[in-house]
């Protein structure tokens, strides 16, 4: 590959040897030389080096999404999206539209509903489900992905009857009065219906991460870390479609491939572990679950729900077994990349890891919503990264309030205090579930409210700078996945990713400028993948 010269643009390399420069050359995917416009040019300047002008707009090392599910994302180019809904009424007029359209016994798919927006009551009841779709089976995932509503058509497809095996953490909330299905189902309940639901084609799931892909290249992102073996038929598929998409096919995205702990067996049977992999297609650390979400009460607090005094969560596994799965996973000498929201699952991670000897790669907890003071000492190791969502902030409140009470927040969300602590922060959306926009992720560390609120909000004193709601993005994706020698920051002999903005994010008065911002440009490997 020949020479391309990034020039004539105001270029943040994130690397404190050479923080500001001109121009970036790069060869063979990866960064030669950097420097002033003049020298540069003076250097690398001939026939056969091609230069692309940045027309004075500012670059940054590529972003990075630490965690998303980029077959959700695809999921949402295929099957009913009801992201931003906000009332039931249309919920529930979306799924008629879509069940009119389905012949009897298909199934009626979606995901993104949140009865937080609801204008006009809570989750749709089974027998509203039914109404509008009495000729189909409907599953519908909420917005968290730990809760989903199904109609009778659904429970029918599994025989459900009252002594039912559920999947352990699991739960079919029954009505308190007549003890039949509601309709909503917790956490692994959920797995009894996709067990039943016929499987999207090879091409279909392709199709949705392509268009996926095209998506976040749009949105600036150069890389991502994401969890998809449950959605795309186990691991070995799994890879098998990243690695036609970005090594073959060249979409222009590099990948990073948590791989959840059920198919660890078919991670090894591939001889395949955490690192294997080149520059575009890596596999990732092992994907575990302790708890679950705010939402429903289900992510595990060390004290009882403050509207619901009986209530402290749930533990996905016990102690003992979650212990087991580790041993299991460091024995094959793999990191782990654990989902915590509670504090109390934190300390039950932070627990069973402290038993074993860090590997080559980090482990990662995952979110870290809510925290105690012990617990940021614990994250404070050079062996562990949090992965970060700042857009979990500005969906949470103000309701997040009432369910955890005003005593707890000042625990809630406390990036400036990890990155003081010197906590390794990653930051990304959890996309579908949050929009994978890293534009409004950086909003709202920064502003910690929503876009379009005045306030000046929540928990002012972890607001982070735009300079720190970057690095996170950047750096911290990078430390992430243990790749800071190749990733994170503009410098020699790393790889030539970069995200060129419309405006220079970091002489902003306000927050609410990055709002207004565009991509110009994202580069990946010293080719423009994207161009506005």
């Amino acid at each position: 590959m020949s020479k391309v010269i990034f020039t004539k643009g105001t270029i943040h390399t994130f690397d404190k040897r050479q923080p500001v420069v001109e121009t970036i050359v790069t060869e063979n995917g990866r960064i030669i030389d950097l420097g002033s416009h003049e020298d540069m040019m003076l250097q690398w300047g001939r026939e056969n080096a091609k230069v692309i002008d940045l027309e004075g707009c500012m670059a940054t090392p590529g972003l990075i999404d630490s965690h998303m599910h980029l077959s959700g994302i695809g999921s949402q180019f295929l099957d009913l999206n009801l992201t931003g809904v906000t009332s039931k009424k249309e919920m529930l007029e979306k799924i008629r539209e879509r069940a009119n359209g389905t012949p009897p016994g298909k199934w009626v798919s979606g995901l993104g509903f949140d009865e937080n927006l609801f204008e006009d009551g809570g989750i749709p009841t089974i027998q509203e489900l039914d109404e509008v779709a009495p000729h189909c089976p409907v599953f519908i995932k909420r917005v968290c992905h730990h809760a989903s509503v199904v109609n009778s058509k659904a429970l029918e497809s599994i025989q459900y009857h009252p002594s039912i095996e559920v999947p352990e953490g699991g739960t079919i909330v029954l009505d308190p009065d007549t003890g039949q299905p509601t309709g909503l189902l917790l956490e692994t309940a959920s797995d009894l219906i996709t067990a039943r639901m016929p499987e999207k084609t090879y091409g279909e799931l392709k199709q949705g991460l392509s268009l996926a892909i095209d998506h976040l290249l749009e949105k600036g992102l150069t890389g991502v870390h994401t969890n998809d073996p449950r959605y795309l038929g186990g691991f070995q598929q799994t890879y098998k479609l990243f690695d036609e998409l970005l090594n073959k096919e060249h979409k222009g995205l590099r990948a990073n491939l948590l791989v959840d702990y059920p198919f660890l067996d078919e991670l090894q049977d591939s001889g395949m572990k955490t690192g294997d992999g080149n520059d575009l297609l890596q596999v990732g650390a092992i994907k575990l679950f302790e708890d679950g979400a705010f939402g429903r009460r289900t992510a595990l607090l060390s004290d009882p729900y403050y509207d619901a005094p009986e209530e402290y969560g749930q533990a996905i596994q016990d102690q003992e077994i979650l212990y087991q799965m580790v041993k299991e996973i460091r024995e094959a000498g793999m990191p782990v990349a654990v989902h915590t929201i509670g504090d109390q699952a934190a300390a039950n991670v932070l627990d069973v890891l402290e038993q074993f000897p860090a590997v080559s790669c980090r482990d990662r907890i995952i979110h870290v919503s809510l925290l105690r003071e012990d617990l940021i000492r614990r994250l404070a190791k050079p062996s562990i990264a949090a992965d970060i969502q700042p857009r979990f902030l500005v969906s949470d409140y103000p309701w997040i309030q009432d369910r955890l009470g005003e005593q707890r927040l000042e625990y809630l969300y406390i990036w400036k205090t990890l990155l003081s602590a010197g906590v390794l922060c990653a930051g990304g959306s959890d996309a579908p579930i949050e929009p994978a926009d890293p534009l409004l992720g950086i909003h709202a560390a920064v502003a910690r409210r929503l876009p379009g609120e005045t306030h000046e909000g929540w928990n002012v004193n972890e607001r982070l700078t735009i300079q720190e709601a970057l690095e996170v993005f950047t750096i911290g994706g990078a430390y992430a996945t243990s790749e800071e020698d190749r990733k994170g920051t503009l410098s020699r002999g790393k790889l030539a990713d970069m995200t060129v903005f419309s405006q220079n994010l970091l002489e902003m008065e306000h927050a609410d400028e990055l709002l207004h911002t565009e991509v110009e440009m994202t580069v990946v490997g010293g080719e423009v993948v994207y161009r506005k």
